[in-house]
């Protein structure tokens, strides 16, 4: 197994190890070139057993042998203490008083979950922040799982053609993005359900954030200024439907540019962009962070939600809008890149980038 730059593996921990997420997660880590599997935390119910006994299992793989005979611990920051990265695929309900006492035990924390991603100070300045200042413990989130995967061909249209001014996106979301046991099969079977609990606030505000710049405040401490220099209206609209991975997404966007590009100009932009985690080498980036099909009807969950084990975004229909200016359509796993490999792919930039102190 290769090494991470330093030339160390470097060990992690797993919150809510039994969930949906986590076992994404221990799938993913199983093999990663740098992290090694170090302890796997639970509730007090799979505590003290072995995970193969604690996990009701539904990944497509086998549960790694790595971890199959692996006493699993309760979350608490003891049975943590050797891991240099922990990352968290705990359910909301649970996740924020536990993330908040691993930050507080000096622990860095990769989390799926949504309590902290408002926090104003996550991921920026939570060390200096805490009582007393911390000197490796914080806490990053990934975004929600839609917002995920829309802002990465964002970010690169307004990389290649200035800020976006207005976006509508309408989303088309799989029931495992419910987690499990999930939607009841009554209310999704030969149904849609045009209501997902708080998830197009999320959207809008969350492309914001994660698009947006960095300010100073008025105390002097730098802040997320929310798009605020060029003002980005979103608007969203989030369903269920009956499939089990993969989230589509129909976006139209218009640009402050005038005149705006030309739908080549936008695939072509697609395909040139090059994320920072990519350009430095975070071996959990795919070769495509957006893939662009030519076809009229791709992307489809079926056929591409597994494309680069799900690390990438596909894009396809990309047209005029003759309301906005462009649109196309989004498919992202809400597994993989929506989950799991986002934090770790976080992970791995934070150590690049000395955020992760290996010791």
């Amino acid at each position: 197994m290769s090494k991470n730059p330093d030339g160390k593996q470097i060990k992690v921990g797993i919150l809510g190890a039994t969930g949906t997420v986590g076992q994404r997660f221990v799938t993913l880590l199983a093999k990663h070139p740098w992290f090694t599997i170090h302890v796997l935390g639970a509730s007090s119910r799979s505590a003290g057993k072995p995970y193969t006994l604690a996990v009701m299992w539904k990944q497509t793989t086998p549960i790694p042998s790595v971890v199959r005979d692996m006493i699993v611990r309760e979350c608490h920051p003891k049975h943590f203490a050797e891991c240099a990265v922990i990352f968290s695929g705990l359910d909301a309900d649970a996740a924020g008083d536990i993330e908040s006492a691993f930050r507080s035990a000096d622990l860095a924390i990769f989390s799926n979950a949504k309590n902290y991603r408002r926090d104003p100070s996550v991921p920026l300045i939570q060390q200096a922040l805490q009582n007393p200042p911390l000197k490796k413990g914080f806490i990053v989130t990934n975004a929600n799982c839609s917002t995920t995967g829309y802002v990465i061909p964002l970010r690169a249209l307004e990389k290649a053609f200035g800020p976006i001014e207005s976006c509508l996106v309408t989303t088309m979301q799989a029931i495992s993005g419910a987690g499990y046991p999930g939607v009841p099969g009554l209310d999704i079977i030969d149904n849609v359900v045009p209501y997902i609990g708080g998830e197009e606030e999320k959207m809008e505000w969350e492309t914001l954030k994660i698009l947006g710049g960095i300010a100073d405040g008025d105390d002097g401490v730098k802040t997320f200024d929310m798009h605020a220099r060029h003002p980005l209206r979103v608007s969203a609209s989030c369903n269920r439907v009956p499939v089990i991975d993969g989230h589509t997404m129909c976006v139209s966007v218009r640009f402050q540019q005038k005149p705006p590009p030309s739908p080549q100009q936008v695939r072509e932009a697609l395909v040139a962009y090059t994320p920072e985690a990519q350009s430095i080498g975070c071996p959990s980036v795919p070769v495509h962070a957006i893939f662009v099909h030519e076809e009229p009807d791709r992307p489809q969950p079926r056929l591409d939600r597994y494309y680069q084990d799900g690390a990438g975004v596909s894009v396809g229909r990309v047209r005029q809008c003759p309301v906005l200016d462009i649109k196309f359509v989004v498919l992202a796993n809400n597994v993989s890149i929506g989950a799991a490999t986002s934090s770790i792919i976080n992970a791995e930039l934070a150590v690049l980038k000395g955020v992760v102190k290996v010791e």
